[in-house]
């Protein structure tokens, strides 16, 4: 199925977002009385977490998952989780046992990594299917914490994986791989800015494209970019 694209500007795709957020909790909800979801951070946190925060949802069910965090403490200005705690989380009253924190930052991060993988396992079953990943893309099109060119693409066996050579700081970070995301039950992508829209339209156009952001879109099962004008650029439009 061909990714659905909206384009708008921020504030109007944060409505839509959270129109579509609420519609797939509800469904998810009716199925299977709890919905699973995995946040990025960045500037979509920064953009759409404040109107995520106020839609009206039973918290306890919603369960809360990260595609990838840094290796730093959870109070520090470039966690993943702060940003979602701060923006989402609190604001929302989302009670702590919804919330699934990746920890990054822990010695063993390896030990660590399994440990979220069989978190996923005992919250969702086996294999574990989350309902909605959130992503953000970077403008070289990598997401979560899946560089173009690096080896984790092609990891297949593991859910979550440690990496220690990212080439943007931190060098070490957490993430979820492809299978993991690519088998969401909707995978949103929510891009801002002229610096995506190259990386946009290749993985919206280029079928052969080897992108991060272009591998997860051709494996997802359903698919919907939210962009405004300037990253929505290269898109043809019919």
């Amino acid at each position: 199925m061909a990714p659905q694209v909206i384009v708008d500007k921020p504030p109007g795709l944060a409505e839509a977002l959270a129109g579509r957020f609420v519609d797939e909790a509800r469904k998810a909800l009716d199925a299977r009385r709890l919905f699973a979801v995995a946040l990025p951070g960045g500037s979509v946190a920064d953009r759409f977490f404040p109107r995520l925060a106020e839609t009206a949802l039973d918290w306890s069910r919603v369960h809360f998952f990260w595609g990838d965090e840094r290796a730093v403490p959870p109070t520090d200005p470039e966690s993943n989780y702060r940003a979602a705690r701060t923006l989402w989380l609190e604001p929302a009253g989302v009670p702590a046992a919804s919330v699934h924190r990746m920890e990054a930052e822990a010695p063993d991060a390896e030990a660590a990594a399994r440990a979220y993988a069989d978190t996923l396992t005992r919250v969702l079953g086996s294999p574990p299917r989350l309902d909605l990943v959130l992503l953000g893309v970077g403008p070289d099109g990598h997401v979560c914490s899946l560089f173009p060119g690096h080896p984790l693409l092609g990891e297949e066996g593991r859910l979550v994986a440690v990496v220690e050579d990212s080439p943007k700081p931190p060098a070490r970070r957490m993430t979820l791989t492809l299978p993991a995301l690519a088998a969401a039950g909707l995978v949103v992508v929510a891009a801002l800015g002229g610096s995506k829209a190259e990386v946009v339209r290749e993985a919206l156009e280029g079928a052969g494209s080897e992108l991060p952001l272009a591998r997860v879109v051709r494996r997802a099962r359903r698919c919907v970019f939210y962009l405004d004008d300037a990253a929505a650029a290269g898109v043809g439009r019919g």
